[in-house]
Order: C-alpha cells, then sequence, then structure tokens
C-alpha cells in the first residue's frame, strides 16, 4: 500500500524548537485518525526528509519513537511501514454485535476515559503534548457544530493514544463511535462548544503538568459536564 495523495506526505503547519519532537507529533496524528493506515509505506528517509524539508537526524529520531511506540516498523530493504493497532476497532465491534446501546457507551466513557486521562498524564511525550496543544489552539464556541464535534472527538483520541496502550485507544474509538449522535447535543450551542473546549484545557493542564489525579478528576469532571448538556439539549 501506497503512502496517501500519490506518496506525499502533509507538510509541517508549524515548528516548535524541537523538530524531531513536531515530526513525531505530526505522524502520530496522521496514524491515529487513520491518514496514515496500517500497511502504509512511507517513503524512504532521503525523499521523505527532502519532500519535508528537515534533516534525515531529525527524521530517524522521530521514526525512533514511532517504532518504541509501536506505530510503524522499519526493516532494512523493506522501508518504513505503518503498523495495525494490537486491537482493531472492527475486532471489538464483532465482538459488540456492531453496536451498543447509548447508555451503554457512556458508561464506557466513564469507565475507561479517567483512566485514560491518568495513564496520558504519566506516559505522554513532548510530541503527545504538541498533538493535544493543536487540538486545543483550533477549538472554540465560534466553530460549526460538525467541526466542534470532530476536534472533541479528535482531543479524546489523540489523549487515549497518549497514554500509550494500544488496547485502550481502541475501546476509545468505539466509545466515540458509538456517542457520537448524542454528543452532537453538547455542541449545538455557543455555551456548551465553551464548556468542551474549557474541559478539555483542564484535561490539557493536568496531563501537561504529569498529575495523573488530577487529570482523571478534570476528566470525570468534563465527561459530567458532557452528560448534562446531552440531557437537557434532548428534553429541549
Amino acid at each position: 500500500m501506497n503512502a496517501p495523495a500519490g506518496g506525499a506526505i502533509p507538510p509541517l503547519i508549524q515548528r516548535p524548537q524541537s523538530v524531531s519532537v513536531a515530526l513525531a507529533a505530526h505522524f502520530e496524528r496522521l496514524i491515529a485518525t487513520g491518514e496514515l493506515s496500517p500497511g502504509t509505506r512511507l517513503p524512504s528517509e532521503r525523499d521523505l526528509a527532502a519532500s519535508m524539508s528537515v534533516s534525515r537526524s531529525s527524521l530517524r529520531e522521530a521514526m525512533h519513537e514511532l517504532e518504541a511506540k509501536r506505530l510503524v516498523s522499519r526493516v532494512r530493504g523493506r522501508g518504513t511501514i505503518v503498523l495495525a493497532p494490537t486491537a482493531s476497532v472492527d475486532d471489538l465491534l464483532a465482538i459488540a454485535g456492531g453496536g451498543t446501546e447509548q447508555e451503554h457507551a457512556a458508561e464506557l466513557r466513564s469507565v475507561i476515559e479517567p483512566s485514560i486521562a491518568e495513564l496520558a498524564a504519566h506516559r505522554a511525550t513532548s510530541a503527545n503534548l504538541l498533538q493535544l496543544r493543536d487540538v486545543l489552539d483550533k477549538s472554540h464556541e465560534n466553530l460549526l457544530q460538525a467541526e466542534s464535534l470532530r476536534l472533541d472527538v479528535e482531543f479524546h483520541l489523540l489523549l487515549a493514544q497518549a497514554a500509550q496502550n494500544p488496547l485502550l485507544t481502541a475501546l476509545q474509538t468505539l466509545a466515540s463511535e458509538w456517542t457520537g449522535e448524542v454528543r452532537k447535543h453538547s455542541h449545538s450551542t455557543r455555551h456548551g462548544r465553551c464548556a468542551s473546549v474549557r474541559g478539555h484545557q483542564e484535561i490539557f493542564d493536568a496531563v501537561r503538568l504529569h498529575d495523573g489525579v488530577s487529570a482523571r478528576r478534570a476528566m470525570e469532571d468534563h465527561l459530567r459536564d458532557v452528560r448534562e448538556l446531552v440531557a437537557k439539549a434532548t428534553r429541549a
């Protein structure tokens, strides 16, 4: 399988002080969101470095991090290939029969997401923090509902990625799919979108400080706010 868009990797939007951190964050986000799918073979190190206008040493350092996180495989003679997650969403969907009740999905979120936030606080790398910061920078109450929801889902997915447990990432993806329609209600008003951004900011602040207890508490508060917003919108 070839890389997307005729072998071209999307360019970096911005570069922090560490180019290797920016590269690792960039590729990890592309993998997490499916823009780089399992089995995709990346261009050669020389070609990739040239196309992205970065040094080969910075690119190599970023690839070492992705390899350590089991996101890519680097084999001499085969190149760099995006790996499939240990547990796929399709596998878990099959176990669940392809769907579930909304209240069950909401309960799943309340069980797994505070733990995900706590683990992310302990395990997030600089690249993970950069990805989360980027999503937060794009999020605000004036967005359209669909875009606000998309960034909401992406934030929670990248947070799960930062926990560095592929099983939790797969469960998080499922929970987002199962609650997508209901969660639209929490993004239907400026107040709801503002509350979402505020909750994400509090979670991010705790993760950035590597404060697991505060990250768990911030996620619990955020999910409670979401449930209240959804309940209020569906009663209207």
